[in-house]
């Protein structure tokens, strides 16, 4: 029987670059028999969404292959600086990718970690514009809020205190696997990454609750 194939564009920064977040979501998906994720990422450090949207770049591999998925992750504090900005920049995505037949993916990121207030204000932004685009949201900041309150133990920031280390990434890569290929399932597959078990353990647990509930409230 063919596998399923699930086609992706990535466009972000390096919180989406950093421990290869695209290439983790591919191997959970592989591992839990949902299809094979191909996937390609436009990726420019510390860039926004606008930068990209200038370049072009995007827009044109859109129109050239096929993708099921726009995966938009924008720069990590913009979306508390500047909302409206953001919203600009993600409706004028939006109306690229479905051009392209395909879906628009929001990557919901994190606040800083001296700066966790911030987190209501970031995850808001996504959820907003994620409700008015009908766009699929995937809450991996709201995932490291829970995952922080609930696991202090687990360091999820790198050391500039603002990009992902493994740890972080794969909580990330978990959330999105929840998020698009989760329907009434209640497990994240294993695959082999540089973790202890405990901690994968509860990186999955998390991933799984903060879909849910985020789901659940209509987001």
């Amino acid at each position: 029987m063919a596998k399923n194939i699930h086609r992706a564009l990535f466009i972000g920064n390096s919180f989406t670059a950093r421990n290869n977040l695209p290439e983790l979501v591919a191997q959970l998906t592989s591992a839990g028999n949902k299809g094979v994720f191909e996937h390609e990422l436009i990726s420019v450090n510390g860039a926004p969404l606008r930068t990209h949207l200038n370049k072009g770049e995007a827009q044109q591999r859109m129109q050239a292959s096929r993708r099921d998925y726009v995966v938009l992750q924008e720069q990590s504090t913009l979306p508390v600086k500047n909302p409206t900005r953001t919203a600009e920049n993600i409706r004028d995505f939006d109306t690229a990718i479905k051009e392209a037949g395909a879906q628009t993916v929001l990557y919901m990121t994190w606040a800083r970690q001296n700066a966790p207030e911030t987190q209501e204000t970031l995850s808001e932004t996504y959820t907003q514009v994620g409700r008015e685009l009908a766009a699929t949201v995937v809450p991996a900041g709201l995932a490291w809020q829970h995952c922080l309150a609930t696991h202090p133990e687990i360091v999820l920031h790198d050391k500039d205190q603002s990009h992902p280390n493994l740890a972080g990434s794969y909580l990330a890569a978990c959330t999105f696997y929840a998020t698009l290929f989760i329907g009434r399932s209640r497990t994240i597959p294993a695959i082999d990454i540089d973790l202890d078990d405990s901690t994968i353990k509860a990186l999955h647990g998390t991933a799984l609750e903060t879909v849910r509930a985020y789901k659940k409230k209509g987001a």
